[in-house]
């Protein structure tokens, strides 16, 4: 055995592993990004691991494995699971063979997602099975016992670790060899694999029966803990937990009470607690999913307790929760005295650091050669998910949308459809192209849309971590393989313009754009350039005696290796790239050429 201080995610990982995973699959997405890479890091030659294209395809390949009885991992955000539905809706009624645990990472705040979503809902709605760990230790053994819910019962189940997991550290004691759990293989069962309405009706009603049982299993599950005791309780659940222990310490004149499984709801488990009390508080994220629980168990049994959570004003309805809110709602309702406020009155304000491309990234050329390419002209830039939804940020200002992985592409063809009058663009990176970007230029070439695809490849996955993709020609087996050519398959598609371009030259740039706006239906610009964390910087630009303070490289482009430093321009060269972005924008030609620093 070996003991290791290891990331939430990586428990997760470590976890799959000891439980005899064969197969991981996933899509990146923080903050689930790092299970499949630490999986990589530790398993063994007959492991399976894959990025795949999606979280569609992710679940589907997992599925796949799990009917020939092998156990199955399958990683993703919040927002991933609603890419990721349809198989695993469908997955819920026809039911697994090997173990397969669907890991949906959720990300209250949101720290770094579209939206804030509660998976605990999600698991209720597909009927499935939910493990809400609440540190990295119990995200570590959940997902052990996941597996064995999952063969047990034959369903899928999903571990719901948030940010806060995900990303906090333990020591974690694990096997050095990790070996697959030994399967059949697949037997051919079409009355049981093929899914037709009629299975679907019947399994549906074994469905519902089975998941009673499952919740009275768990009731008498470990990690669903009671201590303490009074006429009072907390329930809570996830790290919400760790935030009311940390308060509550080792009190007795409270119960503290943590749900573990929350679908389906250990209601023998929750019921024994709320018949000893008077008065009960649900500290949870996102939604009043425990609260809501108890209120029905209550109701059902006619028990005189009060209840309180978010529904009754007492927990946001948004956003994270953190160990100083704990301890204010949680002292509030044990009638605790409040702590002592620390004055911070002299405390200077925290800087504002808002969220830039880095110095040198190539999508800032890009995004400034189109804006200056279709200068007075009316234009809307439809954005995507990816480090380039920055190209909001002023002084750019080129996304006037982003609604979701891919949507840029379709969203743009709406707008094509309706206002004839307008350029309409959509920006999209080389990964997100790949896993959503596809099927959008087909409908917009099927459907002749007059639209500008701007294809943003920097050759890897920038913002979650530059993880592989089909277009980078490699996989996560370590194998090298053909790269797959994003202007191959828009040829294939039918898109008859292509045009290659280098972001950072802006001239060559400029011209791209200006010759496709000028052309009908479908069109697409492959700006092409690697990230700048990939590639080792050339040089350093620098400010020239010519400079006339114009202020021009700052207003343009934004980049925050050009400063202001005693109300004079300088370049900062210790961000600085050498990209010579800046030095083509100059009206005076007074940033110096790639100068070596």
């Amino acid at each position: 055995m070996k003991k290791e201080y290891v990331m939430g995610n990586s428990a997760i990982a470590l976890g799959a592993l000891k439980a005899g995973v064969k197969l991981i699959a996933g899509y990146p997405g923080t903050p689930s990004s790092e299970i499949i890479e630490t999986a990589a890091k530790y398993k063994s030659d007959s492991v399976y691991i894959e990025w795949s294209v999606n979280e569609k395809a992710a679940m589907e390949v997992a599925a796949g494995a799990s009917l020939s009885g092998a156990r199955t991992l399958v990683t993703m955000k919040q927002v991933g699971l609603n890419v990721a539905s349809d198989p695993l809706m469908s997955l819920a009624y026809v039911g697994v063979k090997g173990g397969l645990v669907v890991v949906s990472a959720d990300d209250p705040g949101p720290i770094s997602s579209q939206t804030e979503q509660d998976t605990r809902l999600f698991g209720e709605f597909a009927r499935i099975p939910v493990f809400d760990p609440s540190s990295p230790e119990e995200a570590y053994q959940m997902v052990q016992d996941a597996f064995e819910i999952s063969e047990k019962y034959n369903t899928p189940v999903l571990l719901r670790p948030t940010t806060r997991v995900c990303h906090a550290y333990a020591s974690i004691e694990h096997d050095e060899d990790f070996s697959p759990k030994e399967y059949e293989g697949f037997v051919k069962d079409s009355s049981r694999w093929v899914i037709f309405p009629r299975l679907s009706f019947a399994n549906h009603e074994k469905i519902e029966k089975r998941n009673p049982v499952i919740g009275d299993e768990f009731s008498g599950y470990p990690l669903n803990k009671v201590c303490g005791s009074g006429r009072k309780a907390v329930f809570a659940s996830g790290v919400s937990y760790s935030y009311v222990k940390e308060y509550i310490q080792d009190r007795e004149d409270v119960i503290l009470v943590k749900i573990s499984t929350p679908f389906p709801f250990p209601d023998k488990f929750a019921l024994s607690v709320l018949e000893k009390c008077d008065e009960v508080l649900c500290f949870e994220e996102l939604s009043p999913y425990v609260e809501i629980n108890l209120q029905r168990l209550a109701g059902i049994h006619k028990l005189p307790v009060r209840i309180f959570g978010k529904t009754t004003g007492n927990g946001r309805l948004s956003g994270e929760n953190s160990a100083e809110y704990a301890a204010q709602i949680v002292g509030e309702f044990l009638g605790d005295e409040p702590a002592e406020k620390i004055d911070l009155s002299d405390m200077p304000e925290l800087p504002v650091r808002p969220p830039v491309l880095c110095a040198g990234c190539p999508h800032r050329g890009a995004f400034y050669a189109v804006k200056k390419a279709v200068e007075g002209r009316k234009a809307y830039f439809c954005g995507d998910i990816g480090c380039y939804t920055l190209g909001n940020a002023m002084p750019l200002d080129m996304t006037d949308t982003c609604l979701c992985m891919g949507a840029g592409i379709t969203m743009a063809q709406g707008f094509s459809h309706v206002e004839d009058d307008a350029l309409c663009f959509a920006f999209v990176g080389d990964s997100t192209f790949f896993a959503s970007g596809i099927t959008g230029v087909v409908n917009a070439v099927y459907n002749e849309a007059d639209i500008i695809l701007c294809v943003l490849d920097n050759s890897t996955t920038a913002m979650t971590g530059h993880q592989p993709h089909p277009g980078t020609g490699k996989n996560m087996m370590g194998n090298v393989i053909d790269k797959i050519d994003i202007i191959r398959i828009l040829e294939g598609i039918g898109v008859k313009k292509i045009v290659t371009a280098d972001p950072l030259n802006l001239e060559q740039a400029i011209a791209a754009v200006t010759e496709c706006a000028a052309e009908p239906g479908v069109k697409a610009i492959i700006f092409k350039s690697p990230c700048i964390a990939l590639v080792k910087p050339s040089g350093k630009m620098k400010i020239t005696d010519k400079c006339i303070g114009c202020k021009k490289c700052i207003r343009e482009i934004g980049c925050p290796a050009i400063i202001l430093r005693d109300d004079a321009v300088t370049i900062d060269e210790s961000m600085c790239t050498g990209c010579a972005l800046c030095s083509q924008i100059c009206p005076v030609n007074a940033i110096g050429g790639n100068c070596n620093g």
